[in-house]
């Protein structure tokens, strides 16, 4: 045998070059190497119940990594027991050249582990020499501390040095994706993740466990041993009310990495207090769900150069007819208060292109003005309504938005929006979206109909209307820093969102404020 030259390449088929290499002392040392890995993960809790695997190549210095064959651990085997003829063996393109042969009953009929798709990604998107997945408890119970998380952080532990291009100083994040019921159907979220964070050689599994790799056996080994030291440790400073997260690992504050209450939490039966969840979320759309620019370059243009068309198509209609009686009762106070812009609109006997024109002067000058008042949200909403409804127009929200709505509605958290725009131009926006229809997530909507938004006692009465037993009940995330202060002089609780393009806060405004609704 050691006179036959042989190599993956030689394994398309069957063949003698092709068994030669299955039986070659390389193969052979990786299926013992991998059987006794398996045995040594059981004690250490990372796969018990026949749950668990490890994927590796077989190395050979003469055949470069893509194209050297894989080996595979099984699935629905107890991996205490594990033998090296136990192992799959597959080409570089992923067909199976070996199997392991039945053995008799009790032991279940052989079966590639179910996570073959997963770790095969891995292989081609990272080009490790090694991919091991846990199911150790850590690496479960440390997705579970903040269900909305999308990312783990942790700072200033020695064990980070472990981790491949990392340092003590070092913030070490690894994405999170959610569990499916069949493991082969995490491919795609996982390849997602491994491209979004080029720098992570981990990716956690929510209620599930971690797939990690390194350039070697050894590496991959290493760095799933610090992982899992790493994860009980943020376990640990969770239950003693401290951030792991942090430089400091100081006193946990609330909504950072978790749902504890800031700096009041404490120990009771080694168990942290934790803060219950909001009733209800009452959302602002410009600069918090929605970048300020979509609305001042996209939505407030397409109004300004479509108001004449809009109005010359449905003149006649009821709702025109109504959205200009509106127009004509705010003009008629701008006039009498002296409002810049405000032109005297001439009764319907003068003719229909007079009175357009009146209004389209009227209604370009409002827009220039950003004026919050319901006679020009309303007439906007129906001229969006049609650019939506034309596809000429296409709801903006950022990537997290989505994501904390499903997580939020997921768990009896009902969400809201108040915003200065009309209640259909909201419906709009969120039915229309660069993510598809999000109304599904929400329970209602406000507008100025309800009040100023930045008049405490529109707040009293949303808070009022949304059947909390008091206000704090609700979480009203914003912007807007006059609208914070009047939403917490009704009682609820504020969060002020931190976008790109958003105006600047006050020094020491004293708020929370958040860059992503993941924060929450």
């Amino acid at each position: 045998m050691t006179a036959v030259t042989v190599t993956p390449e030689n394994c398309g088929g069957v063949s003698t070059a092709c068994q030669a290499y299955l039986e070659s002392k390389a193969v052979q040392d990786t299926r013992s190497l991998m059987s006794e890995l398996c045995r040594h993960f059981y004690t250490l809790g990372w796969m018990s119940g026949t749950g668990g695997s490890i994927a590796m190549k077989v190395h050979d210095d003469s055949v470069p990594r893509p194209r050297q064959l894989i080996l595979l651990s099984p699935s629905g085997v107890q991996k205490e027991r594990m033998e090296p003829e136990d192992m799959y063996v597959l080409s570089a393109d992923s067909s199976i050249l070996s199997s392991p042969s039945p053995k008799p009953y009790p032991n279940k009929a052989p079966k590639c582990t179910d996570s073959a798709a997963v770790f095969l990604k891995a292989f081609e998107l990272r080009n490790p020499g090694a991919v091991i997945h846990s199911h150790g408890m850590e690496s479960c119970l440390v997705t579970m501390i903040n269900p909305l998380a999308k990312e783990f952080r942790i700072t200033h532990m020695e064990m980070i040095k472990g981790i491949q291009g990392h340092g003590y100083y070092d913030e070490l994040v690894i994405p999170i994706i959610e569990n499916t019921a069949h493991e082969h159907e995490l491919t795609e979220s996982l390849a997602k993740a491994i491209e979004a964070y080029p720098r992570s050689t981990a990716v956690l599994v929510r209620n599930h466990g971690i797939y990690s790799w390194g350039d070697s056996w050894i590496s991959a080994k290493t760095q799933a041993e610090c992982y899992h030291y790493l994860f009980d440790a943020a376990i640990k400073l969770h239950q003693m009310g401290l951030d792991w997260s942090s430089p400091s690992h100081g006193p946990l504050q609330y909504g950072k990495g978790t749902l504890a209450d800031g700096g009041k939490a404490g120990i009771i039966g080694s168990s942290l207090q934790i803060k219950p969840l909001p009733r209800c979320i009452l959302l602002d759309i410009e600069g918090t769900t929605t970048p300020i620019s979509f609305v001042t370059d996209v939505l407030f243009p397409y109004a300004r150069d479509n108001v004449g068309r809009h109005l010359s198509a449905t003149f006649e209609t009821l709702e025109t007819q109504d959205d200009i009686k509106l127009l004509r009762s705010q003009v008629e106070d701008d006039l009498a208060k002296g409002v810049p812009g405000a032109l005297p609109i001439p009764p319907d006997e003068v003719g229909k292109e007079k009175v357009m024109a009146a209004l389209v002067v009227n209604i370009e000058a409002m827009i220039k003005a950003d004026r919050k008042i319901t006679a020009l949200k309303q007439l906007q909403g129906h001229i969006w309504r049609t650019g939506f409804q034309n596809q000429e127009l296409k709801g903006v929200v950022f990537e997290d938005v989505p994501v904390a709505l499903e997580k939020w509605n997921a768990l009896g958290i009902k969400v809201y929006i108040y915003s200065s725009g009309s209640r259909l131009a909201q419906r709009l926006l969120f039915g229309y979206t660069n993510h598809g229809d999000l109304r599904k997530y929400l329970y209602g909507f406000f507008d100025t109909t309800v009040g100023n938004k930045k008049e405490t006692n529109s707040y009293v009465e949303i808070s009022e209307s949304l059947g909390v037993d008091k206000p704090s009940e609700v979480v009203f995330l914003t912007d807007v820093y006059q609208e914070a202060v009047a939403a917490t002089n009704a009682g609820l609780q504020v969060i002020v969102s931190v976008r790109p393009g958003n105006g600047p806060l006050p020094e020491n405004h004293g708020f929370r404020t958040i860059n992503s609704f993941m924060e929450i």
